[in-house]
């Protein structure tokens, strides 16, 4: 039940995506004619030449500023329409239409009842009786203060009735009006009655939605503290939307009159001063408070952990961590986008998510309690702190103190974040163990890149196809892909089986996470997310379900059938290429020999006999496997471990000849949790063959593992380097298992 609440909540959330993502034209357009025309900024800038009354840019500033204004009036109609596209499966544009159609007609109705009831006088004008505020002007027409929960009860509800009918089959005498056509008529008779509805029991809710609203205005800044560690807290569930939309749009955020009329919802209330800036001496920071926070921990605070994370990458890994997390902040300083970042550390060190909830929720608080007023539009950058704090001067917004408490935090989050790294050794970008980067690309993949480099327009084209095919097969396909969408960093999907899809295949694709919660798939992708939804949904309606399902069944068995096809194809060219150079009296022999010892006493065999597709298909490396009968892994050779996985059934081991290797004990034996196995050695601690490196549970492992058979595998094979089985049988722990040899390029 959680789990269907969850993805319901996950559409909603990214439905308001839509609408959302017009405010920061709107509030650019408000913004800039507001601070514009503004008198004392002309006169105090000496631009009464260029801005002043009557000049050209005067006008059109002042077309801005009311093009702005009409966009915030008009929220709820917005809503209305974007949650209903959001919310819609298929044929978006009708469910749009329905929503309009379905607004109009619900306040008509409430407008009705006022009239009805005696509330609204025959001449238009309201009652005396009539409570300050909770009649207004929506779309000209009177009708209840509903703000834009009306348009999301409108988006909801009519994107719920065309989902439900907008396939329906009507008898033949009314089959013109069915299918999507009758959308909009059932939208229209039942928005009828909820607009009668909305006359009854929208005043209980509306006593009930400033009670909610009090809760967080009544304890001061503890209650400012407490909106911002849960906003910050729901962005790995990508529910922070539905959480704090409410109070920057309604009155759960508070209400205000400003210049004559109510205003409801904290950024609301800041738009409405702004465009009355004139007659404000300063701004509300009670409006401000869910959101000016943003502006310490996004410009300064997060490029302080990005920092940290830079100084504690691993020397060799550091430019690459760096590009990484350069464009990660500037992401964030300017745009505000701060998943980037965050998704950086958030899978690999939820601690440091934890610290960074509770450091960005003491920002809001801090915000509040300076006084600091600078609106936004989305997200709190650069450029809104310029539009909407220096713009509007220190003396409307207290912006100036955003630059001392920022360099506090910048602090801050920089000793914290390395302290934290350093100390529990977090796997932060630059830090990773050296295998996480495995791709798990087929041979089809490969062909796919080379045959694309003829030009570049079509290498463009088949990097497309590759990424979107290589995303459908990690869902599991086309046919268990139910929906697609995205918010401003992450691909939304909902997914028929969550049991097909493939983690490491959609990491692979270059996502900085993959987040599960019942049928709803969230994968990261940082701002370029739409582009790839966009490909994506072209890829899915060009392929038709026949050709996907073969193309799937061959890709989904590149990890055993195809690899070891490949595999054994490739080895079989080599035996025949050998095998040509022995009949031509000209047999190449390897330039050099380095032999690897069985770790383990036990049966060696072929890696492609391995219990795994993984490990047969040879996708990590080649190598062999050796069964144990007893519970001792020594060191195969001299040379240094690399690193010991945290749940300790596998190690990293360089030999001193330069050989990478990697000793897996058992199969699926990562769920085990560590249990079974007893490791002797540490990370960058040089051995001598025989030592041993870990003692083993073979009892337990036998009872609780898929199998014990240990891949011994070479990570880094160059390309003129290959294996060669010694021993396939009975063997004792160092004694010769397989021999990497190298041959001239």
């Amino acid at each position: 039940m959680k789990d269907k609440i969850f993805g319901v909540l996950q559409r909603v959330g990214r439905s308001f995506m839509l609408p959302i993502a017009i405010l920061p034209v709107a509030g650019l357009l408000l913004g800039l004619g507001s601070s514009f025309t503004n008198t004392t900024t002309i006169e105090t800038y000496g631009l009464q030449w260029l801005l002043g009354d009557k000049t050209i840019l005067h006008a059109l500033l002042v077309i801005m500023n009311a093009v702005g204004s009409a966009i915030f009036d008009n929220l709820p109609l917005i809503f209305a329409v974007g949650v209903a596209i959001g919310m819609a499966k298929k044929e978006k544009e009708v469910s749009a239409l329905s929503a309009v159609i379905a607004y109009f007609v619900m306040n008509v109705s409430i407008n009705a009842m006022f009239k009805i009831s005696g509330k609204i006088l025959a001449d238009g004008s309201i009652a005396k009786d009539v409570l300050d505020g909770t009649i207004t002007s929506v779309c000209g027409i009177q009708s209840l203060q509903m703000g834009v929960f009306g348009g999301i009860i409108v988006g909801l509800g009519v994107a719920a009735l065309h989902n439900r009918f907008y396939k329906i089959e009507l008898p033949n005498a009314l089959s013109f009006f069915g299918g999507t056509r009758f959308v909009p008529i059932i939208s229209t008779v039942v928005y009828l009655f909820v607009g009668i509805l909305m006359y009854f029991i929208w005043p209980t809710v509306q006593n009930g939605i400033y009670a909610l609203g009090g809760v967080v205005t009544g304890t001061g800044y503890f209650g400012t503290l407490l909106f911002g560690i849960i906003k910050r807290a729901l962005i790995p569930f990508g529910l922070h939307h539905v959480f704090y939309m409410p109070f920057w749009q309604t009155a759960v955020g508070g209400t205000m009159e400003v210049a004559g009329h109510m205003v409801e919802g904290g950024q609301n209330i800041f738009f409405a001063q702004l465009a009355d800036s004139a007659n404000i001496a300063h701004f509300s920071a009670d409006a401000t408070r869910y959101f000016s926070g943003e502006f310490i921990f996004m410009i300064f605070g997060l490029p302080g952990a990005a920092l940290a994370m830079y100084k504690c990458a691993k020397p060799e890994k550091k430019k690459q961590a760096g590009s990484l997390l350069l464009s990660a902040t500037l992401a964030c300083m300017f745009t505000g986008i701060t998943e980037p970042l965050e998704f950086s550390f958030l899978f690999v060190a939820p601690a440091l998510f934890a610290v960074q909830v509770v450091l960005a929720g003491s920002a809001y608080m801090i915000a509040h309690i300076l006084n600091i007023a600078v609106g936004l539009t989305f997200s709190g950058g650069l450029l809104d702190f310029f539009l909407f704090g220096i713009l509007q001067g220190n003396a409307k917004t207290s912006w100036l103190l955003v630059i001392p408490v920022g360099i506090v935090y910048f602090l801050l989050y920089y000793f914290i974040f390395s302290f934290l790294i350093k100390k529990f050794d977090f796997k932060t970008p630059g830090r990773e163990d050296d295998d996480t980067e495995t791709k798990l690309y087929t041979k089809a993949d490969v062909n796919a890149r080379k045959a694309a480099k003829d030009t570049k327009a079509s290498d463009d084209k088949a990097a497309v196809d590759e990424l979107s095919q290589t995303i459908s097969r990690g869902l599991g396909g086309k046919a268990n892909i139910s929906d697609v969408d995205c918010c401003a960093t992450r691909l939304r999907i909902t997914v028929i089986d969550p049991d097909k899809v493939n983690d490491a295949l959609l990491k692979s694709t270059g996502a900085s996470g993959v987040v599960h919660k019942g049928q709803g798939v969230q994968i990261i992708y940082g701002p370029r997310v739409t582009v790839i939804k966009s490909d994506l949904e072209d890829y899915l309606s060009s392929v038709t379900e026949e050709h996907f399902e073969d193309d799937a069944a061959e890709n989904n068995t590149a990890g055993a059938d195809e690899a070891k096809n490949e595999n054994a194809a490739s080895d079989k060219a080599q035996e025949s290429d050998v095998k040509a150079e022995k009949e031509a009296g000209d047999v190449k022999e390897p330039t050099s020999t380095v032999i690897i010892s069985s770790p383990m006493t036990g049966i060696a065999a072929d890696l492609s006999t391995a219990p795994d597709e993984a490990f047969a298909g040879k996708m990590m490396g080649d190598g062999a496997v050796v069964t144990p009968e007893e519970g001792v892994v020594v060191a195969p050779e001299d040379g240094t471990v690399l690193f010991v996985f945290d749940t300790k059934h596998a190690l990293g081991f360089t030999t001193d000849s330069g050989i990478g290797m990697i000793i897996h004990v058992g199969i699926d034996t990562v769920k085990l949790e560590g249990k079974g196995f007893d490791v002797q050695v540490e990370a960058g601690q040089h051995v001598n063959k025989g030592d041993v490196l870990m003692k083993l549970d073979l009892d337990y492992l036998k009872a609780n593992a898929p199998s014990v058979t240990t891949p011994v595998i070479c990570t880094e094979l160059k390309d003129n380097q290959k294996i060669r089985l010694i021993t396939d049988g009975a063997i004792k722990a160092g004694e010769p298992l397989y021999a990497v040899d190298t041959y001239e390029k």
